[in-house]
């Protein structure tokens, strides 16, 4: 896999390509599917107009941005405008100023985030994990995602419990899975494994494991000691 990103069909930013129907590193493929090859996309930058209420979202965002000395450019990576959903992409170091705006700008008015996704790329070289917010304004009736990235051997993001504290134990369960440390978390514990556990079982560069399976006198293998389609 390349690390290199490129262009697609429809500005689509090309992160890999995927071989085998799971992309299988080190592992048995046992899906059957191990000649298959296919590019790995994420949707890429959308430019203006966007349409809908996503231009006046951007507007408004960048006028409250400036009133506060913050330059949107600086903040904003990108937006991307994907199956009628915007997600704004946001520079870690803004990630807290940005949200905080949109929460508290009268014409945004975004009061409700409902938690936050981990995700693990690890073709992106320099991004790889992201952090996903799904963000509502109940007073306008309005949707828009935030997503900021941070590299693997850096992996903090600001957490923004004290902005948004229904993030609280979505924080913790993204550290958990993905090792996403969030910064200013009063509590940054494991929420689903033990304590002592070693690793982020989430993470795409996570060995499968497992254990073997006894069924009606026949032993099933580990996925990872079973035989490879390719």
């Amino acid at each position: 896999m390349s690390g290199e990103l490129s262009t697609g069909p429809e500005g689509r930013e090309v992160i890999a390509t995927r071989h085998g129907l799971f992309g299988p590193s080190g592992t048995g493929d046992t899906s059957g599917y191990g000649r298959l090859v296919a590019p790995i996309t994420l949707p890429g930058k959308t430019d203006r107009p966007f349409g809908g209420y996503f231009d006046e979202i951007a507007d408004d965002l960048a006028n409250a941005l400036t009133a506060h000395g913050i330059a949107f450019d600086d903040a904003v990576d990108r937006c991307v405008i994907y199956r009628d959903e915007m997600t704004i992409h946001v520079a870690r170091t803004h990630l807290q100023a940005v949200a905080a705006t949109l929460r508290d700008e009268p014409s945004l008015r975004f009061e409700l985030c409902l938690g936050v996704s981990g995700v693990h790329y690890p073709e992106e070289t320099g991004r790889e994990l992201h952090a996903v917010y799904p963000l509502r304004s109940i007073t306008h009736n309005r949707a828009v995602t935030l997503e900021t990235t941070a590299p693997d051997d850096d992996p903090h993001v600001p957490s923004l419990f004290l902005i948004y504290p229904t993030t609280d134990w979505h924080e913790r369960e993204a550290y958990d899975f993905f090792g996403l440390i969030f910064d200013g978390h009063p509590s940054l514990t494991r929420i689903e494994m033990p304590d002592d556990w070693e690793g982020h079982p989430q993470r795409k560069d996570y060995p499968l494991g497992g254990i073997p399976v006894e069924y009606k006198g026949t032993t099933i293998a580990p996925p990872d000691q079973r035989r490879s389609y390719h």
